[in-house]
């Protein structure tokens, strides 16, 4: 009896199958997205103690090399980490509060120029943006007590979440030898190798993309430190300690603290350094761009740059700044796990057709 024809062909049947796929994958992806969101509180530490574990697991393991205890090279490692974001954020601080003005001037400058060079209508409209912001604090300055309530509980919660970052990176470096035993002991029967494989290629990922990028980020913050030193702009170690902190956001990063760059230099240094300046940047960025990012970062992991403008957008939408600054290690181990997929599958070897009957 001959079989009955399907209703649809069988190219048609598999888009329709591969739409469920996609379907099924974006519904979870979405649900899991909206959770995070919800419970933002107890995940953001996660995610940045995840982050700093990636980063810190090569001084861990060297200080168990010296056969050190797992608690105390832990110790060590959140230690240094501390220190060294600390200093580094102390530095950019105090590097900003004493260029504030010159930069506010810098604006003031640019703005009499534009109108006296190219007959701008209002000149004087940039630098009078400090009287309309003192006027608006004036107007408003029955809400400045709760304005400072918010303030405070905005710092309080970014200790919080500091602290419980540290505490936690802590305990992922001590006890990072058990989580091969956790991830089969939360797997389903029979899967815990591929969740282990797939956990694997997922942190190697991630510490992949943030030792590059620390290397990256040390090499760009060293150059534009140099170049703005002999070029005399203030301020020229803090603006390296922010170029190196902006690296981790990719792209806009590099974009903010060049910016804040030229505007120092045009504040203290007038338009010819601030031309000087732009330059250094814009050469930093194209070593970045042609030299570093090729032979560094194609060797930890290899993200399209398209790519990494639409995490860091998706990241921005979801959670603004904390978005940003993790929507792309994110993204990096989405991809290692998609990677170690389809590694599994491609190695499997197609099963031989059925022997037609005698």
């Amino acid at each position: 009896m001959d079989r009955a024809k399907p209703l649809l062909p069988d190219p048609a049947r598999r888009l329709a199958a591969w739409c469920v796929v996609v379907l099924l994958v974006t519904g979870v992806a979405a649900v899991a997205i909206w959770l995070c969101v919800v419970f933002k509180t107890a995940v953001t530490p996660v995610l940045l103690a995840l982050l700093g574990t990636a980063l810190l697991g090569p001084v861990f393991r060297q200080l168990l090399k010296l056969r050190m205890k797992r608690s105390l090279a832990a110790g060590l490692t959140c230690v240094a980490l501390v220190a060294v974001v600390g200093g580094a954020g102390y530095v950019v601080v105090s590097a900003l509060i004493d260029t504030g003005d010159q930069i506010i001037d810098s604006l003031r400058q640019a703005g009499r120029w534009l109108a006296d060079h190219f007959g701008v209508a209002g000149g004087d409209g940039v630098s009078s943006l400090a009287d309309n912001a003192k006027k608006l604090l004036g107007k408003f300055g029955a809400t400045a007590a709760s304005g400072l309530l918010t303030g405070l509980s905005i710092v309080g919660s970014l200790i919080a979440t500091g602290v419980l970052s540290l505490l936690l990176t802590f305990f992922f470096l001590k006890d990072s030898d058990r989580a091969v035993g956790l991830a089969h002991s939360l797997a389903p029967r029979g899967s815990g190798p591929t969740v282990e494989a797939m956990a694997r290629r997922a942190f190697e990922a991630v510490e992949g993309f943030m030792r590059g990028t620390t290397i990256i980020a040390l090499i760009d913050a060293l150059c534009i430190t140099v170049g703005l030193l002999i070029l005399r702009v203030p301020g020229a170690l803090g603006l390296g300690a922010l170029v190196f902190i902006g690296a981790y956001i990719p792209y806009l990063g590099a974009f903010v603290s060049g910016a804040v760059a030229v505007l120092v230099a045009l504040a203290d240094r007038g338009i010819g350094i601030a031309l000087w300046t732009l330059g250094v940047v814009l050469a930093v960025q194209q070593l970045e761009g042609h030299i570093l990012q090729p032979v560094i970062q194609s060797r930890t992991v290899q993200m399209h740059p398209a790519m990494v403008m639409i995490a860091i957008t998706a990241g921005a939408s979801v959670a603004g700044l904390l978005g940003m600054l993790l929507a792309v290690p994110v993204a990096a181990a989405g991809f290692g796990v998609l990677g170690e997929l389809r590694k599994r599958y491609a190695s499997e070897e197609p099963p031989s057709p059925a022997e037609p009957p005698s």
